[in-house]
């Protein structure tokens, strides 16, 4: 997928002025921030479950190599082939080469975000082989003339009913409908042969683990079946970070992922699977692939951003982030939106490509609060800002006035004696002309609304009348 971080600034203001989309992200709080409430309150162990959660991911990634190497030996033991991929296009190219091996005519997938750090399906289609999304999300977007997902989870949540319908009419060349079942029956009809003639499905995965050589998948859909019990063939592609020690690492994991995603208790399918089709077995694939991307996430081992890698990938951080509400996914300008985007971009396509990620927060710290494993999202964007500072990426008025005010603020008198001369100033400007509408120096924070009339005095001093 082609990097368009460096343009979040010029897309936000677009999302913003679209008042359809604005319209249709309110479905966010409504359905998955309510949904993620009442269902962790089920667990009367979640700060605990969270906490081992933390813990195992962290064994996991501190000893990376060992976990893969296992996981690597088991899965061949079950007839699986593992190869690994230093870069995503790397990734691709194997895929490729494994339908041509397989003189694969037809592919059917299952949503993956590594497959879109991939572009898999240009990559496929570019070679002759015809790919077929089995999300009906994903479809959509497919049949949109192949629009990014705007949602790791929920990938085509910024569009409307009426918005599929008249995409659905245009494609399918049917009636217009708008009734949410007779959509689905008629995405059903279309695309069901498409599913049975397919050659080889590729799926992501949203764990794989190490003891017994299996790919976990998570779907509510089902779809993930198409693609791992039909086709002779099946791909899984995943991070190598998506790498746990054993099943009970997994039964730990499935109680917060489902919970923390779209609010439920259990996904409507959880697929265990493990090797290629044993003797008398009437189902699953002849050849069975792992491919594990390294992709930049090696990068992070062992520095300050390590933590990233703890990321199950539930979506949790842009459901709650207040950001992500207002301007969706497309914005941020690659595979992965929201907090955890702001963070991973940077890490994974370079600081200088994606400038505007890691000023896209409030710092509200929400992002922090629901992630399941605890990722210090706030943390690490204020990294990120650190570096772009240290690297002179941000523009020169800026690092001058914060040079300033650090050279200030390490000196707590004359800082104190600094504030409470502005204090006094604000107040004064702001009672005179009935608010402060515009502020020198930050025209781009009260061009959107008035900075507060300051009471006359210091924090500090408010502080020491109250002691």
């Amino acid at each position: 997928m082609q990097v368009q971080s460096m343009f979040f600034e010029r897309k936000s203001i677009e999302k913003l002025n679209d008042a359809r989309l604005q319209e249709n992200l309110k479905r966010l709080s409504g359905k998955f921030v309510q949904a993620r409430t009442n269902a962790v309150a089920e667990l009367e162990d979640f700060e605990a479950t969270r906490s081992w959660a933390v813990s195992l991911r962290k064994r996991a990634i501190q000893s990376l190599d060992v976990w893969l190497e296992m996981f690597e030996t088991n899965a061949k033991a079950n007839g699986a082939t593992v190869l690994f991929a230093r870069t995503p296009q790397e990734a691709s190219e194997l895929v490729v080469k494994i339908a041509k091996r397989h003189a694969v005519k037809s592919v059917t997938k299952s949503k993956s975000m590594v497959t879109e750090e991939m572009a898999l399906n240009k990559a496929l289609e570019k070679a002759g082989v015809a790919v077929r999304e089995t999300d009906l999300g994903e479809y959509i977007l497919q049949i949109n003339d192949s629009e990014p997902p705007s949602h790791i989870i929920a990938p085509v949540v910024h569009k409307d009913k009426e918005q599929i319908a008249d995409l659905f009419h245009k494609t399918h060349g049917l009636a217009r409908k708008t009734d949410i079942p007779e959509m689905t029956r008629e995405a059903r009809e279309i695309l069901r042969p498409q599913f049975l003639g397919s050659d080889m499905g590729v799926t992501g995965g949203n764990f794989v683990i190490a003891e017994s050589g299996t790919v976990a998948l998570v779907t509510n859909e089902g779809n993930e079946g198409m693609c791992t019990i039909v086709p002779k063939v099946h791909v899984a592609v995943t991070g190598i970070e998506k790498v746990i020690p054993t099943l009970e690492d997994f039964a730990t994991l499935i109680r917060l992922l489902p919970r923390s995603a779209t609010g439920q208790s259990i996904s409507n399918y959880v697929s265990l699977l493990s090797g290629t089709k044993r003797p008398g077995e009437l189902d699953g694939p002849e050849h069975m692939y792992f491919i594990l991307v390294d992709g930049g996430r090696t990068g992070l081992l062992g520095g300050e951003f390590e933590e990233m890698l703890r990321c199950i990938r539930c979506g949790a951080c842009m459901n709650h982030c207040p950001v992500y509400q207002k301007i969706g996914g497309h914005a941020y300008g690659w595979v992965y939106p929201g907090p955890m985007g702001s963070v991973l971009t940077p890490s994974y396509v370079g600081l200088e490509k994606a400038m505007d990620l890691p000023q896209a927060s409030t710092l509200c710290g929400q992002c922090h609060v629901v992630c399941p494993v605890k990722i210090p999202l706030p943390d690490l964007l204020r990294k990120l800002r650190e570096q772009q500072f240290e690297r002179g990426l941000r523009p020169l008025k800026e690092r001058m006035v914060f040079k300033v005010w650090g050279f200030f603020a390490t000196k707590p008198r004359l800082y104190r004696l600094l504030t409470r001369v502005m204090v006094k100033v604000l107040s004064f400007w702001g009672k005179q002309s009935g608010g402060i509408h515009n502020l020198p120096m930050a025209s781009g924070w009260t061009a959107q609304r008035d900075f507060p009339t300051p009471q006359g005095s210091t924090f500090f001093e408010q502080y020491k009348r109250k002691q």
